[in-house]
C-alpha cells in the first residue's frame, strides 16, 4: 500500500487549483487564545506525523486517509458561502500540506483574518506576515518533545501566539524555562497554558503560574465547556 500524502505538495502552482485532504469545515467559536470567543471558519486538514499521546484528534492524523480531497478553489466558496470573517487552518497538521500557505496568502488578499494552528515541528517563517501563527510547544509527557523545531521559537512574530499543553509539573517546568529563555512572553502577543484536559487539574496550574508570577496566559478550552469534549465539527 502506497504511503504517500493524499494531497498536493506543489506549491508554487496557483494555490486555487492545488488539491487539499480536508478533513472538515465548519464554524464554531474560537476555543483559545486571544481571540477566544469569536465565531470562526475551521479547515481542518488530514494528517500530521505527530503522535501527542494526549492528542484529542487522532481521527486527523492518518495522511493516507482520503477525507474530503478539495481544490483551494473549493474551500474558499465555502469560506464565502459561510461569510464569517476569521478562518483558522488546523489539523492535523495544515503545514504538512506546503500548498496551504500561498493559499491563506490569498485568503488575506481577499481581506480575511487569517490564523494557522501549527504543532510546531514544521518552518513557520514561510509564513505572509499577516496570517496569525498560533504554534504549540510539545512538552515531554506528549512524548514528542524532541521533535520541537526550536528556530520556530525565534521566528515568532508580535502578533502570534505561543502554546503549551500541560499534563504534569514536569511539563510545567519544562514550559517555563522555555519561556525565560526564549523571552516569550515579550517576543509575541501571547504565551498559552492549558491543561492536559483530564489529566491536571485547573488549580494546579494556576497555582504554579501565580507561585512563579510567570506573564503567560492559563486559558480553558472554551468549547469543551460549551460542548462535551468529544464532540467532532465544533
Amino acid at each position: 500500500m502506497s504511503t504517500a500524502p493524499l494531497h498536493s505538495t506543489d506549491i508554487t502552482s496557483d494555490p486555487r487549483l492545488s488539491v487539499f485532504n480536508v478533513n472538515e469545515i465548519f464554524t464554531s467559536i474560537q476555543g483559545e487564545g486571544t481571540r477566544a470567543g469569536l465565531p470562526c471558519v475551521f479547515i481542518r486538514l488530514q494528517g500530521c506525523a505527530l503522535r501527542c499521546v494526549w492528542c484529542d484528534t487522532p481521527y486527523a492524523l492518518d495522511h493516507r486517509t482520503a477525507e474530503k480531497m478539495m481544490t483551494g478553489e473549493d474551500i474558499i466558496s465555502e469560506i464565502e458561502r459561510i461569510g464569517i470573517p476569521f478562518i483558522e487552518f488546523t489539523g492535523g497538521e495544515p503545514l504538512e500540506q506546503p500548498a496551504v500557505v500561498p493559499l491563506m496568502t490569498v485568503l488575506c488578499d481577499m481581506g480575511y483574518t487569517v490564523a494557522i494552528e501549527t504543532g510546531g515541528h514544521k518552518d513557520i517563517s514561510v509564513l505572509d506576515p499577516r496570517v496569525i501563527c498560533i504554534m504549540d510547544v510539545k512538552c515531554p509527557d506528549s512524548k514528542m518533545e524532541s521533535r520541537n523545531r526550536r528556530e520556530n521559537l525565534t521566528a515568532l512574530r508580535p502578533h502570534d501566539e505561543v502554546k503549551f499543553v500541560i499534563a504534569s509539573r514536569v511539563d510545567y517546568e519544562y514550559a517555563r524555562e522555555c519561556v525565560r529563555a526564549y523571552n516569550l512572553d515579550t517576543q509575541c502577543a501571547a504565551v498559552l497554558m492549558s491543561c492536559v484536559f483530564g489529566k491536571l487539574t485547573f488549580v494546579e496550574l494556576v497555582e504554579w503560574i501565580l507561585e512563579d508570577k510567570l506573564n503567560v496566559r492559563f486559558q480553558l478550552q472554551m468549547h469543551k465547556f460549551v460542548w462535551s469534549p468529544e464532540t467532532r465539527g465544533v
